[in-house]
């Protein structure tokens, strides 16, 4: 599956947000994931396997519990992809840093 396709729902969007973080146990993003989005614990289940079985997050074992964190590489992946289309961006962030700086000179005293 393309970075992109996993990174497209929202649902795991917010568990990769979560798990910025640092890491968390499985039940900590089920908790806060049902509350957000209302759904059952085996839909963010399945979205935890996505996430895993696509590469962006890694989970270990700790006892009964199972901690997952963000893991960078696909992030990586997804960030080469988007640097083809990132000159769009710079040069529209060039010209509103460009005009930000015309307006604190005009405001300057």
């Amino acid at each position: 599956m393309h970075a992109l396709d996993v990174l497209g729902d929202p649902v795991r969007r917010r568990i990769l947000e979560l798990l910025a973080e640092g890491e968390r146990p499985a039940g900590a993003v089920t908790s806060v994931i049902r509350d957000e989005f209302g759904i059952s614990q085996p839909a963010v289940s399945q979205h935890l396997r996505v996430l895993r079985e696509s590469g962006f997050t890694t989970v270990r074992p700790q006892g009964a519990r199972r901690l997952y964190a963000v893991a960078p590489a696909r992030f990586e992946e997804a960030d080469a992809w988007l640097a083809h289309f990132r000159r769009f961006w710079n040069q529209r962030l060039d010209a509103l840093e460009t005009e930000l700086a015309r307006e604190r000179h005009r405001k300057k005293p």
